[in-house]
């Protein structure tokens, strides 16, 4: 989700992406009959500037501000020499406030001829939404890969070596995919299969090598290293708008984990579906770089981009990642935590007492929340195409910068009260459908929509540019949780601080940055 926002949906080519006016032709002013006949008889203006005024009325009419004139007449070559030698004033900025003034202010508003480039097919989202949402369902078909009666840090032996390498996956293909997508940004879609062909092999070889290296049951290292060819095949098909093909090599999965919910499964049978799954996506994904490579014309001008600039998008998908984990995890971990620091005194009343010490593990509603939040996040997509088709349509009805910058505000707070209401929502409802799970209280709840407000307000910072910013302050986040649950303190204060300061910082940032009218030109 890098990306996609940068590329405009239906872009024609290069060729359209700016069209510049140029400035009017001076008009011709009547020859004079008699030389001696005075200026006011024949209609000229004393001030030269009211000429330019009347030429360029549509341009100074449509502004918003004095810059975009300025903009406008330093394009077409007026110098500040030019100002003081035509117009009489010291430099070209002077010309358009002036300009500004005597311009009286004309929007032309919505009409059947602006075509706004921001628009997104809501059910591209819907699909986007599931296929993040369905690969959980492959954890219930391999549950029993992990060795339960074996804990590190509170966890399954082997569950930490799959949370490490899907950390790995989840920071390698957020950089990966951003590097396609500017490849796919300069119409250069064969540049964008061979960076993905390269590259999600190279990611998922460094993700299954992380685990291994964490170490755990033969079976949880196989899983980990099938969910990271899984991911690899998934942002190729994502990046190069196959969504539908990654839903049908999901369907394996899908349908093993209904049956597995209903019936007792092999774990023999469990595994052939898993295989099935990844096989499949990873099969389409070679089908679609083979045939965008092949098909795809080799550009004969060499253009190289800055692997630097996915160092950012990188950072960004570590944090995302390790605060989602935490999200997930975290309460599980905590108990592991406090069950380590008192376990001498356990063993020694338990000694006392002739009995073996017994830890009690509670049930947490982390479940149908994750499920909520990757099922939220095909709306999120559509709400950032959303925001930037409003925010273009309050471009052109603004009659003051200041209006503008308080309707994107506006529109801002709006698609973020959206995004939070329908989390809630679908956390509600799988709360009520996932079997067992207690209701989440109001502190997880709150926890929960912090995650997710700064999980968009980043995006949405990511699709103008804002990669640094948004990646130092969810990293931020992420240590400091991080830090504070492997010291023993409660997950979900952690969550509340760490994740409500990342998205007041970041709303504090969107708001001024995304206010100003030359961010959405």
């Amino acid at each position: 989700m890098s990306g996609p926002i940068r590329l405009m949906p239906g872009e024609g080519g290069s060729e359209r992406t700016m069209q510049l006016r140029t400035l009017p032709l001076k008009r011709r002013r009547p020859a004079a009959s008699n030389e001696a006949e005075p200026a006011e008889e024949l209609g000229l203006s004393a001030d030269p500037l009211d000429e330019l005024a009347e030429r360029l009325h549509d341009v100074c009419a449509d502004a918003v501000h004095p810059y975009e004139i300025a903009a406008f007449l330093e394009s077409d070559g007026l110098s500040d020499e030019q100002a003081a030698l035509l117009y009489g004033r010291p430099d070209a900025f002077t010309v358009a406030e002036e300009l500004f003034e005597k311009v009286e202010r004309r929007y032309p508003g919505q009409s059947s001829e602006f075509a706004n480039p921001w628009r997104a097919d809501p059910w591209r989202c819907v699909v986007r939404g599931l296929v993040f949402a369905l690969p959980g369902l492959g954890y219930l078909l391999g549950a029993n890969l992990f060795a339960t009666a074996r804990m590190r840090f509170g966890l399954p032996s082997g569950m930490l070596a799959l949370s490490i390498a899907t950390l790995v996956s989840w920071g390698f293909n957020q950089a990966l995919a951003h590097r396609a997508y500017r490849w796919l940004s300069r119409l250069r879609r064969r540049d964008a299969a061979v960076c993905l062909a390269v590259g999600a092999p190279v990611g998922a070889l460094l993700a299954a090598t992380a685990a291994y290296v964490v170490g755990g049951p033969l079976g949880a290292l196989w899983f980990a290293a099938g969910q990271s060819c899984y991911l690899g095949a998934a942002t190729v098909l994502l990046v190069l708008g196959r969504e539908k093909f990654l839903l049908l090599a999901l369907a394996p999965a899908t349908v093993g984990a209904g049956v597995v919910l209903a019936a007792d499964v092999p774990q023999t049978v469990r595994t052939v579906v898993l295989i099935a799954s990844t096989a499949l996506a990873v099969g389409l994904a070679a089908r679609e770089l083979f045939g965008c490579i092949r098909g795809g014309e080799r550009d004969d001008v060499a253009l190289r981009l800055p692997i630097r600039q996915e160092v950012p998008h990188l950072l960004f998908g570590l944090a995302c990642g390790a605060l989602t984990l935490i999200a997930g995890l975290g309460e599980t971990i905590h108990q592991a935590v406090q069950a380590s620091s008192h376990a001498v005194h356990t063993a020694a009343q338990a000694v006392h007492a002739g009995d073996l010490p017994v830890h009690e593990v509670r049930t947490t509603p982390t479940g149908p929340a994750m499920i909520a939040l990757t099922l939220s996040l095909g709306l999120a997509e559509w709400l950032l195409f959303r925001y930037r088709a409003m925010a273009v349509a309050a471009l052109r009805t603004s009659h003051t910068t200041g209006q503008f910058t308080r309707r994107t505000g506006g529109i801002l707070l709006g698609c973020l009260f959206i995004y939070l209401t329908t989390v809630a929502a679908l956390d509600a409802a799988a709360t009520v459908l996932w079997p067992g799970a207690p209701a989440l209280g109001v502190p997880q709840l709150g926890a929960m929509l912090l995650l997710g407000g700064s999980l968009w307000l980043a995006l949405l910072l990511n699709a103008f540019g804002f990669s640094w910013s948004t990646a130092l302050i969810c990293l931020a986040a992420a240590v400091a949780e991080s830090a504070g649950l492997l010291t023993g303190a409660d997950p979900i204060v952690l969550q509340l601080i760490g994740c409500g300061a990342a998205a007041l910082v970041l709303t504090a940032l969107a708001g001024p940055a995304l206010g100003r009218t030359t961010q959405h030109r």
